[in-house]
């Protein structure tokens, strides 16, 4: 199957946003479609070793990738030693990129990709074209700057799971042990300077590296980190999910997730009884797997809030707050945000760089605001975004000092 063009991209998830599924269709772009989730087998690559070493970071094992790479670019999928937000071993998986022919050591750009899914075979890396299910923002540009991306597919995707959607400590360990391991690699030498970037679901395991690096990762030196249209006020986007285009999929990953890794949590706590089946199956399904999920987002049970309470109360609620990336970050931190974003709202992120300015610890944040631009289409090729994007990465990379927009 060809490559779907940024403006083919741009133009279906119009369409799918219409009929109230996904907006960020977009990112999932060209590997081939199956109705069925169980038609997508889980190569033996992602299988973890009988005996797993025990340091987090530890470079299992490589292969070469291939899919839509930039001129003069390699590929390669890792397997990695990391922890669950509970610090229990696990495994997870990422892609290494690299341009060909750089000598010496680069810098990294640690890339953490936006909802994908919640189930094993959800992982950007395990698609049929490894390099673009999963949108790595402005990568052509990124490899010119001859920096190398490492890009998890997180702990869950992939792997086995469950996957950490929206819980900190194992999106931002997913992270960071994925900088370690590629260190490990033979075919490509890293500096330890490291730029972490991530939009939306990825925006918030960015935040969360900043917030864990200084403690469970010293090795790797974070100098930025830049979170696009990031999850962060998670309370408050689980109330929107109720209402926004194509919430109810990103909320039926949400509850997944969160029941998974929280025994004291179910599905029947929060949700309708007429919603339950449509969501859990829902669950099963990558975001990729538009007609399934476009069916299942017409379902009469979900026709009205799918909530049976307030998702922003009791047991819920609390592990919500306590996985809102509200820690303290030493590096310079830059939040990008558009103004027409109807999944994370602007005024929640107005709210919540408000309340960081106001804390007065950490880095500089320098928050930067782009109008007309949604939650996909801030990371669309031509958005003025990414330049912004790339400027601030290079002056981080330089040493320069940072700028700050909190007063």
């Amino acid at each position: 199957m060809a490559p779907m063009s940024p403006s083919a991209r741009i133009r279906t998830v119009a369409v799918l946003a219409l009929i109230g599924v996904v907006v960020a269709v977009l990112v999932l772009l060209t590997r081939p479609k199956s109705d069925d989730p169980g038609e997508r087998p889980v190569v033996d690559f992602y299988a973890a070793p009988a005996e797993l070493p025990s340091k987090p970071g530890t470079l299992i094992r490589s292969e070469e990738a291939f899919g839509a790479l930039p001129d003069d670019t390699r590929a390669w999928r890792i397997l990695y030693t990391t922890t669950r937000d509970k610090g229990e071993p696990a495994v997870a998986s990422a892609l290494v990129i690299a341009k060909s022919g750089v000598e010496g050591e680069r810098p990294v750009l640690a890339w953490a990709h936006g909802t994908t899914g919640v189930a094993q075979d959800c992982a950007p890396s395990v698609q049929m074209d490894q390099l673009t299910f999963g949108a790595i923002a402005d990568l052509d540009n990124v490899v010119e700057q001859g920096w190398v991306v490492v890009a998890t597919d997180y702990v869950g995707l992939g792997t086995r799971g469950p996957h950490p959607y929206l819980i900190g400590q194992g999106e931002g360990r997913s992270v960071l042990d994925s900088v370690r391991a590629a260190r490990q690699f033979s075919e490509v030498s890293l500096q330890s300077k490291t730029v972490v970037w991530g939009h939306s679901q990825g925006g918030h395991a960015a935040l969360w590296a900043g917030i864990l690096a200084p403690t469970y990762a010293k090795d790797v030196d974070v100098v930025g980190v830049a979170g696009i249209a990031p999850a962060t006020n998670l309370g408050a986007l689980a109330r929107n999910l109720a209402s926004a285009p194509g919430g109810v999929v990103f909320g039926a990953y949400l509850i997944a997730s969160y029941s998974a890794a929280y025994p004291s949590l179910d599905f029947e706590d929060y949700v309708r009884v007429a919603a339950l089946e449509p969501l859990r199956e829902m669950a099963d399904h990558c975001i990729s797997d538009t007609q399934p999920l476009i069916d299942l987002a017409q379902s009469p049970a979900l026709a009205k809030n799918y909530y049976s309470r307030d998702p922003d109360s009791g047991s819920l609620g609390a592990r919500l707050a306590e996985n809102s990336p509200t820690g303290k970050i030493d590096a310079p931190v830059l939040i990008a945000q558009g103004t027409t974003d109807a999944l994370v709202l602007p005024a929640t992120q107005d709210a919540y760089v408000a309340q960081r300015c106001a804390s007065g610890s950490g880095g500089p944040l320098d928050y930067r605001t782009y109008k007309k631009l949604g939650h996909v289409t801030i990371i669309a090729p031509e958005s003025p975004m990414l330049s912004d994007l790339l400027a601030w990465t290079k002056a981080r990379f330089a040493g320069k000092a940072a700028p700050s927009t909190c007063r």
